[in-house]
């Protein structure tokens, strides 16, 4: 595979590119040229509505207008087209607003979640060689400008820090803004538009490189598919910088269609509830966990909720029983998501029939999306036997950001992606999820890559060896649970001081596991690997 010039990563081969914008899926249009034109076709229309702690709203000319002044800000201190800018806000107005000034000029947003800590910010910093990072004063009871002051002295490129609110020794996010009299020429759109964050397997998170034309088809793909259209109000519950949340259709997909997007700072039903009655909400994204309070909340609640019309869910495998009991108690529809933020998505359908709204994960979004099913030798199997799924398509990548000795095992020779899922797809194209290949836990829609927490956990001077493994929930959909072996003659050591020794090295708060188990020895396969297979049956049955 071969690298296009600036990109750092595999791009589309020239052939599938013009086949794709031969056929509409490509529409030559950047993010920040969709908004320009919302903005002149109907520059009064509400585009987005924070609600905490006062609510504010945003035409779609002042949308447009705060992205020019921001985009004029920031180039005005240096940054530009290309440039890296991790962006690590809740859901707050400045969050759109800033990633549209980035988008304006060229240059990457880096998606960083508000649970991010000191170990994988760095990590994002340093490796994208980012010359900035937006942040809000505290969020959660968490002080980001402390860690933003530590992050900053370790990473000698990163030149500005921004904090929404009060900025303590960094910049006001409030003092970038700045007359846009001539701002540099955007981006084309067939250049990248952001790098958001994979749930890999093996350690910190990869980079997911997505383009303007690649992403956008997958906005508009997925409003035809949702009914998103002008009059779409979407609460955005989830946090804005995942994909589930931002373009399943999420907040980018109803701004394409000209809708409202309103931020929920919590998405708990004490919170969401009463929005979703003042804000008159239509539609919003769940993941499974989430899914299951709102419904259990919905019979004992106050607040007027007969606007919504779709909640979608995804992140996670959703139980069947579970999604049975969500339309009689919300009082919308259902469509489930199944997708990932390296491209393909698969929803279902609004005129599906019942049993494949709540017993499949859906089918996917275009007919360009080439889908197989195989065996552990690449080898198809038939529609209803599980096996490894394999995508290509006009919206799926084609390899991670400068990951060039991984590229070559998540990648096929002819550029089909291996999600390490394992699936069954059914004779009218729907997809079941049957499970995962690799280790990873999907902790209720956040990912935790087992060997980045082993991997500190052998740092305690009392630990011999660790086994990160999965075990059922029936509210998170997995939790973690950490097998440990302690050192001969080693102290007592308890749980708790293994989750704290974790928790004290920097990390989110949903990477430190759930359940600590002490052994004697871990059970090994027939060449001496641990298997982690036995010790995740071992959990399920105790």
């Amino acid at each position: 595979m071969t690298l296009a010039p600036g990109v750092d990563a595999p791009t589309w081969p020239e052939e599938f590119a013009e086949r794709y914008r031969a056929e509409g899926y490509w529409r030559g249009e950047t993010f920040g040229g969709v908004l320009r034109e919302r903005a002149a076709g109907h520059p009064d229309r509400i585009a987005l509505i924070d609600p905490a702690p006062e609510r504010r709203t945003w035409t779609y000319r002042e949308l447009d207008e705060r992205a020019d002044r921001l985009a004029a800000g920031f180039a005005a201190r240096g940054i530009s087209r290309g440039d890296r800018v991790v962006v690590q806000l809740p859901n707050v107005g400045e969050f759109i607003e800033v990633v549209f000034g980035l988008f304006r000029i060229g240059a990457l947003p880096v998606y960083a979640l508000p649970a991010h800590r000191e170990s994988e910010i760095g990590h994002f910093c340093a490796f994208t060689e980012a010359v900035a990072y937006v942040i809000p004063d505290r969020h959660a009871g968490f002080d980001h400008r402390d860690l933003a002051s530590r992050v900053k002295k370790q990473t000698p490129g990163l030149e500005h820090v921004f904090v929404a609110g009060d900025p303590g020794e960094h910049t006001p996010l409030s003092e970038v803004y700045a007359d846009p009299v001539a701002l540099p020429a955007g981006p084309a759109p067939h250049e990248l538009a952001f790098l958001q964050l994979s749930g890999g397997t093996t350690g910190v998170s990869k980079l997911i490189p997505r383009t303007h034309d690649d992403y956008l088809y997958s906005l508009w793909g997925s409003n035809e598919i949702c009914g998103v259209d002008a009059d779409t109000r979407f609460l955005v519950a989830l946090p804005a910088a995942h994909n589930f949340p931002m373009s399943s259709p999420g907040w980018l997909g109803v701004l394409y269609a000209g809708g409202t997007v309103v931020l929920c700072p919590k998405p708990d039903p004490a919170t969401a509830f009463p929005l979703v009655e003042s804000e008159r909400i239509t539609m919003s994204g769940l993941v499974p966990p989430l899914a299951l309070l709102w419904t259990d909340a919905a019979a004992r609640t106050r607040h007027d909720l007969s606007s919504l019309e779709l909640i979608l869910v995804g992140g996670a495998k959703y139980s069947e029983e579970a999604a049975r009991r969500l339309e009689p108690a919300l009082g919308c529809r259902l469509m489930q998501v199944f997708g990932m933020a390296e491209g393909l998505v698969n929803y279902t359908r609004l005129d599906d029939d019942e049993a494949t709204i709540v017993g499949t994960q859906g089918r996917p979004i275009s007919v360009a999306d080439e889908i197989r099913v195989v065996d552990d030798a690449d080898r198809d199997v038939p529609d209803g036997e599980p096996g490894h799924l394999l995508t290509r398509g006009p919206y799926t990548i084609r390899g991670y950001w400068r990951a060039p000795e991984h590229n070559t095992r998540a990648f096929t020779e002819d550029g089909f992606y291996r999600t390490g899922d394992i699936v069954r797809r059914t004779p009218t194209g729907h997809l079941v999820v049957v499970g995962r290949a690799k280790d990873q836990i999907n902790r209720g829609g956040e990912k935790v890559a087992p060997e980045e927490i082993e991997n500190i956990i052998l740092a305690h001077p009392s630990v011999h060896d660790v086994s990160v493994v999965a075990v059922p929930d029936e509210y998170l959909g997995e939790r973690s649970l950490a097998y440990v072996v302690l050192r001969a003659g080693a102290g007592p050591l308890k749980p708790v001081a293994v989750k704290r020794f974790v928790r004290e090295r920097g990390v989110a708060a949903y990477k430190v596991p759930d359940l600590v188990e002490f052994v004697d020895t871990f059970p090994q396969t027939g060449v001496g690997k641990v298997s982690k297979k036995q010790l995740r049956s071992t959990a399920e049955q105790s």
